[in-house]
């Protein structure tokens, strides 16, 4: 499976080079109680980045908590939203041999108050710039493709967000020596030494409330990332060391249980569950036809007991039965994006990354391999409901690889503690500005909910009522 792009992307990454800013001459080299710059070589106190980098300033940063780890920040703030502080950057984890990027951005309201949002994008392999421009973050891409305009729906609004670069091979970040991540398990240990490194640079954000969200693939990746962090708590309290207060995970359109999707593959582009049919009746019956194979395949091969060849042999099936024939019918539109003069300078990439991909093509086929797609997300995310931390699964209506009928069907599914509970409450719709925006169902911890009008895209398509949507959830109210 692979993240849907669309013709505009090729100007996303050209938008951030177009907005320039001086250049300071050279970066300031931090320590764990030291720094020295152009403008004074006294130690000041440790802190918040802010009260230490002028603006276009670059710095680094290392922590005795944190030993084999480094941050390096640039302070960029004006570039996308100019009413915010914001910063680009590396942490540098595993002895320095893997190198995640990031784009951070202040809240709106009021950052000192307001709570951390991390958002993560699918793939696997595609740079969180994707839902940075394209979706939910401070700015878009202009008409012409040579800029960025303040996007007034960003997510930001209420909260500080932070975009990642993930798994290294991902948009600007990248490894040493031959390193790499093929699966969700390794991708969730790097993500979890990067939270920790963010909170101890980023210190005023430590023990402030934390969400993850995202969207796709971000559908297997986040019940994995936030059970790490969850596991590393423990970990940290028996050290002294803050624990990460983690809330919650958001996932957007996402394939946290790939068994359950294939039957609303069927259902989607051949009955009226979301638009009218879009395939020819010839085509919807030989998918039906082909439907109980797939599953039985998939099931056996996949589910009950991991059979590599016979697992890959189900996809092969699946694909060309259940995805060949809306593949064909030219809705799912491909990409490639393009990278401006200035960029790197602007956001302090690394020139190690020879050349920016939106979605990394090499990443890709690496978890492909191992076949990761089919491992049990649901179990992760019953793991978390157990722990406290609350999770909502959203889907547009109109999207077809993670749809919203095969993400309602693994939440009614999921075996947790509130199981009987969920599936006795009644749907219901939810309303932004007095207009029906979906529906919605909730119990605890857990909440499901559509897009209605929304594609794979949902912040993109709908984004005002996405951004109802997540600011009630931080803010703990129904939808």
């Amino acid at each position: 499976m692979r993240a849907l792009a669309i013709p505009v992307l090729s100007v996303l990454v050209a938008g951030v080079g177009a907005v320039r800013m001086p250049h300071r001459s050279a970066a300031a080299s931090y320590g764990s109680a030291s720094r020295t710059s152009e403008a004074s070589s006294s130690p000041p106190a440790l802190g918040h980045p802010s009260s230490l980098l002028l603006n276009d300033e670059s710095a680094t940063f290392t922590s005795g908590n944190f030993p084999g780890h480094a941050v390096r920040i640039r302070k960029n703030t004006g570039w996308c939203d100019p009413d915010v502080k914001s910063w680009t950057g590396y942490i540098d984890i595993n002895e320095g041999t893997k190198h995640l990027f990031f784009y951070f951005f202040e809240s709106r309201r009021s950052p000192s108050c307001d709570p951390l949002l991390m958002w993560v994008d699918g793939g696997p392999g595609c740079s969180g710039a994707l839902g940075l421009f394209m979706e939910l973050g401070p700015c878009g891409v202009d008409e012409h493709g040579t800029g960025t305009l303040p996007r007034k729906d960003s997510w930001n609004e209420q909260a500080n967000v932070i975009f990642l670069d993930q798994p290294v091979g991902a948009g600007y970040s990248y490894a040493e020596g031959g390193e790499g991540v093929d699966t969700t398990e390794e991708a969730a240990r790097d993500v979890a030494a990067f939270v920790g490194m963010f909170m101890e640079t980023f210190e005023e954000y430590s023990g402030r409330e934390f969400h993850m969200a995202g969207k796709s693939y971000a559908g297997r990746y986040l019940p994995v990332f936030a059970s790490e962090i969850v596991d590393q708590n423990k970990r940290a309290a028996a050290k002294g060391r803050q624990e990460i207060n983690l809330k919650s995970i958001m996932i957007g359109n996402g394939i946290t249980d790939f068994f359950a999707m294939l039957p609303s593959r069927y259902d989607i582009p051949c009955t009226g569950a979301s638009v009218p049919p879009i395939l020819d009746i010839s085509q919807c019956v030989r998918m039906k036809e082909a439907l109980p194979r797939c599953v039985q395949m998939t099931k056996a091969s996949c589910v009950d007991v991991f059979n590599e060849l016979g697992c890959k042999a189900a996809k092969l099936f699946c694909d060309s039965e259940l995805e060949a024939p809306l593949v064909a019918s030219g809705r799912n539109i491909y990409d490639i994006s393009k990278e401006c003069e200035g960029t790197r300078e602007l956001l302090g990439a690394d020139g190690k990354v020879k050349d920016f991909e939106l979605c990394s093509n090499h990443v890709w086929k690496g978890f492909n391999r191992q076949m990761d797609v089919y491992a049990p997300g649901p179990y992760y995310v019953a793991g978390l409901l157990e722990r406290g931390v609350s999770v909502l699964n959203y889907a547009g209506t109109y999207d077809w690889t993670c749809n919203w009928i095969g993400n309602m069907q693994w939440v009614e599914t999921l075996d947790w503690y509130g199981k009987e509970a969920y599936n006795s409450q009644t749907p219901r719709q939810w309303l932004v500005d007095g207009e029906r925006a979906g529906i919605t169902k909730s119990w605890k911890g857990l909440t499901y909910a559509t897009l209605e009008g929304a594609g794979h895209l949902a912040p993109h398509d709908k984004p005002v009522q996405a951004l109802a949507m997540v600011n009630r959830w931080l803010e703990q109210r129904a939808l």
